[in-house]
């Protein structure tokens, strides 16, 4: 009797959820995030529909899976010497670093973000008020803001983070040039002006 080859499949695997978001990301180069279909990203990966819900409940929890790789390189290690650094200097290494690993799919992202942020769709823009307030506190923690949780001076930098990261990701939505120059710039001049307004230690 003849042996039939077996080759690896998703099944076989335990990244098939990262198979599922990178699918789901290559047919949103070529035809927009609005227009992927969890079925079309079952039929590319040769798997039934019920493995992919068996990952994801919907499109939009394939994009909170990208956007938890953004936060992901925020919380890694950070460089020696960190601590010592200057607040404004540590907040905006944490940032860029969840701003770079979101850019190799930016125009996606916003796309992800216009989807979620979508009035008749308050399943999606509800939670981004949470996810929002999520990132900032993980910002300030990933940066070492020592203001106590709930605290007046906390509270002032969590606002006023908050109104510099929806700033910052506008500018970075549109930015064309090389390496992110435009954001980069953006980000540097308002934190500068951030830290003289909430007294950070140069």
């Amino acid at each position: 009797m003849a042996m039939i080859p077996v080759h690896p499949t998703p099944q076989a695997t335990s990244d098939l959820a990262d198979a599922i978001l990178e699918t789901a990301l290559v047919i949103a180069e070529t035809q927009g995030w609005e227009a992927v279909r969890l079925t079309e990203v079952a039929a590319r990966l040769d798997v039934p529909a019920s493995r992919i819900l068996a990952h994801y409940r919907d499109l939009d929890a394939v994009a909170d899976a990208w956007f938890r790789r953004g936060l992901a390189a925020m919380l890694a290690d950070p460089p020696g010497g960190f601590a010592d650094w200057p607040a404004r200097d540590r907040l905006e290494h944490c940032l860029l670093a969840w701003f770079d690993a979101l850019a190799p799919h930016r125009e996606i992202t916003a796309q992800m973000l216009r989807t979620k942020a979508h009035p008749p769709h308050p399943h999606t823009w509800v939670p981004m008020i949470f996810e929002l307030s999520r990132l900032i506190q993980w910002w300030r923690q990933a940066a070492c803001l020592e203001a106590p949780y709930g605290s007046r001076r906390a509270q002032r930098e969590e606002l006023a983070l908050s109104a510099l990261f929806l700033a910052t990701l506008r500018c970075w939505s549109g930015d064309t040039t090389s390496g992110q120059q435009d954001t980069r710039c953006f980000l540097h001049r308002r934190l500068k002006r951030l830290a003289r307004w909430l007294d950070w230690d140069e």
